[in-house]
């Protein structure tokens, strides 16, 4: 009889063990092909366009995608938790069936902290090693990895802020110093050239050199260290993004070196391109592809002049040569003919090659050579079939010159897709994932991801943040540009006045404007974030207007 009791104690062990032990009931859950999975997404940072609006694009599919808490992520002023992270990522692992991660979250903590860090070789090699550990518990998961090569800013304005004090002083000189160091391994260095390089390095403090130089090659080997663990198996991807770069710096240089490292793992394993802030997207476009077993055909079109064969600023290559790359790290294929493309891309470049700045003045709507070209461009190929739109003639917002053309003939929300922000890198990479990924999403998703770009892009970046940046000096109390401070409220308040009274007059109506509101989290005007409560429906707005 006791031993009759013991023996239905045994398996009432048992039961609880299997059925109400996290890991295993966990493990019970998850589906090994779900037709839409659960995806684990590690941003670099919690900027909106790194955070929400990437993740976004995933969620306006009807995918399952969770990303860590805001406050886990590096921010503008605090570098994040690597470990807190890890942590994050071990807790949802085993219900999930895609992982896109940002290798500077886990080994930095962000994309400033991998600038900033104070980590020792040790414990960024002891968090290398825990990816394979990781793996080995998770075989089911697919992981994606995207990392950057550290930046090489032009200045310490060009820097934001977001690199080590001393760059204040001597940023120029130590982006004019490397782009000599890179120069000097690929093409040699004139006698004038060798002069000044020997002048800037009596010039620097050595101390200030060394450090940038000592962290540069902390992540350089820890970049190495991501290619050999993509060469064991343990990622299904990994990308490495130039950050703001120049066809000759330490970014460049570096980027050179690893790209030959990495040549036998092919571009369908493993590439280092042009850009950063866009790559979250792309890994999580190639996981779609990948999970859907979609090859999705791009063809590109640009406008007369230099065209694919611009360098736009912060940029080290030809822009066909960004846009290539782009392609083949999403899992696409570049076509030959529109007709047997599942989408055009149009490219917006000036017809001298140059890039300029949206926040410039001459940034007006009034037609430039190429405007009208590129416009009758647009129109046709959205006649014959879905296009997006990536606007590159200006960095950090959008051509208004373009934008007006578009509007005047009522293609705003007859594109896919749209983007202009930031970097000409930044910009193809987003727009060309989220025309990839609007063939999975219902008209008015789209349409959502559009109005966002345009706020963004166009109503924000190229006209409310250079006004309300000359304003600044009209608001009681202390703040700048860069650190807002004091007057963040104030900045934040003018921007939204200004943001509805822009929409009112150049965008459809959208009956949630009137509680559009702007905030600044990074305590800058450089981004924003922007939120309505209730989501934009143009094609209802359509309907009503042909109806009447």
């Amino acid at each position: 009889m006791k031993a009759h009791f013991f023996t239905k104690l045994t398996m009432l062990l048992l039961f609880f063990c299997l059925f109400f032990s996290p890991t295993l009931a966990a493990a019970k859950k998850i589906d090994p092909h779900p037709e839409k999975p659960r995806v684990l997404f590690v941003p670099h940072d919690n900027r909106p366009i790194s955070d929400e609006q990437t993740a976004d694009t995933l969620r306006m599919m009807h995918w399952d995608i969770a990303v860590p808490p805001d406050e886990l992520l590096g921010s503008r002023g605090v570098l994040g938790d690597p470990e807190a992270v890890w942590e994050w990522l071990e807790k949802e692992a085993p219900t999930a069936n895609i992982a896109v991660i940002s290798s500077d979250t886990l080994l930095y903590g962000s994309l400033v902290g991998s600038r900033k860090h104070t980590y020792t070789p040790a414990v960024i090699e002891a968090r290398l090693n825990k990816f394979r550990a990781f793996k080995a518990r998770h075989p089911h998961l697919h992981l994606y990895v995207f990392g950057s090569i550290m930046r090489t800013p032009r200045s310490a304005e060009a820097s934001g802020g977001e690199e080590p004090g001393y760059y204040a002083n001597y940023g120029g000189d130590i982006f004019r110093f490397t782009a000599l160091s890179d120069k000097q391994e690929t093409d040699g260095l004139t006698r004038r050239e060798k002069k000044e390089y020997g002048f800037l390095q009596r010039l620097i403090p050595e101390a200030a050199l060394e450090d940038w130089l000592a962290r540069r090659n902390k992540n350089f080997r820890a970049s190495e260290g991501l290619i050999a663990l993509t060469r064991e198996g343990i990622f299904d991807y990994l990308a490495l993004g130039r950050d703001d770069n120049a066809p000759y710096s330490q970014t460049h240089m570096e980027s050179r070196k690893l790209a030959a490292l990495g040549e036998d793992l092919g571009p369908s394993r493993f590439q280092a391109m042009a850009g950063i802030d866009e790559f979250a997207l792309m890994m999580l476009t190639r996981a779609v592809n990948d999970w859907t077993r979609t090859v999705p055909f791009v063809y590109v079109k640009y406008n007369w002049g230099r065209g694919g064969n611009t360098v736009p600023t912060y940029s080290d290559e030809k822009i066909s040569d960004t846009i290539k790359a782009h392609v083949t790290a999403t899992g696409a294929l570049l076509v030959t003919s529109p007709k047997n493309a599942d989408f055009v891309l149009c490219v917006n470049t000036n017809p001298n090659g140059k890039t300029y700045e949206a926040n410039d003045r001459t940034n007006d709507i009034k037609p430039r050579e190429g405007t009208k070209y590129f416009v009758d461009l647009v129109a046709e190929s959205v006649a014959a079939g879905p296009t997006c739109v990536a606007d590159i003639a200006f960095a950090n917002g959008a051509d208004n010159a373009l934008m007006e053309a578009l509007k005047t003939r009522d293609l705003l929300f007859q594109l896919r897709a749209y983007s202009g922000w930031n970097t000409a890198t930044n910009s193809t990479g987003f727009v060309l994932c989220q025309g990839m990924l609007s063939s999975k999403m219902e008209p008015e998703a789209y349409d959502q991801l559009l109005l966002r770009r345009y706020l963004d892009d166009w109503v924000y970046q190229a006209n409310v943040r250079g006004i309300v940046a000359r304003q600044l000096g009209w608001f009681r109390a202390s703040g700048a540009y860069s650190s807002l401070d004091e007057r963040r409220e104030a900045a934040a308040l003018r921007a939204t006045k200004l943001m509805q009274r822009f929409c009112e007059d150049n965008l459809p109506p959208f009956g949630d404007l009137p509680y559009l509101t702007v905030t600044f989290p990074w305590n800058r005007m450089f981004e924003a974030r922007f939120t309505f409560p209730r989501p934009f429906a143009y094609q209802e707005y359509k309907a009503r207007l042909a109806a009447s």
